[in-house]
């Protein structure tokens, strides 16, 4: 008798094992994370002040904003690349989507005025706008070539009204960004 209970028990707990790792039928799917992890390493710096920087857009009058797709006070800034290695190559900027990410591509403004947003634009030949909720290579980023292991990469902030009726306060956004090397 018992080397027939043995065997049933054996396989009775092989298949609640393979009922346990099935997917459910309609009810799920598959993920695919795909990366890549490269050799580039480059000595990061925005406007002189290190890989984590501010830029300081200037104090205007909220009037300037009253037009709804309205846009002031834009404030170029670099991000300087040194010691690259390999020394060549081309590079661009990835602007990573988070929680001050807005569905039109702009940042969310934290500080106290109202009807207004945070656009980055992209001086390194489009002077298009950026749009942080698109993925990488998506975004108007434009590639830059790293020469005898150096870059320098332009871009500008500014202020945005998509709705216009800009009122007096602070603005204030922050962005994570990271440096795609190809």
């Amino acid at each position: 008798m018992k080397k027939i209970i043995l065997p049933l028990v054996a396989v009775s707990m092989s298949l609640a094992g393979a009922a346990a790792h099935a997917a459910p039928a309609g009810n799920g799917g598959t993920l695919t994370i795909n990366g890549e992890l490269t050799a580039n390493t480059c000595t990061v710096s925005g406007n002189a002040q290190g890989n984590n920087f501010t830029v300081t857009l200037p104090a205007l009058a909220a009037a300037e904003l009253t037009d709804a797709g309205s846009t002031a006070g834009a404030t170029g800034f670099n991000i300087a690349l040194s010691n690259c290695t390999p020394a060549t190559g081309n590079v661009h900027t990835f602007w990573e989507y988070g929680a001050n990410t807005l569905a039109d591509g702009n940042l969310k403004n934290n500080g106290t005025a109202t009807n207004v947003e945070v656009q980055l634009l992209d001086y390194n030949g489009s002077g298009q706008a950026i749009d942080v909720s698109k993925a990488d290579g998506a975004q108007q980023s434009q590639d830059v070539a790293i020469t005898s292991g150096s870059a320098s990469l332009q871009y500008a902030a500014q202020y945005n009204s998509p709705m216009g009726a800009a009122t007096a306060g602070t603005v204030t956004s922050q962005v994570t960004y990271s440096m795609v090397y190809q």
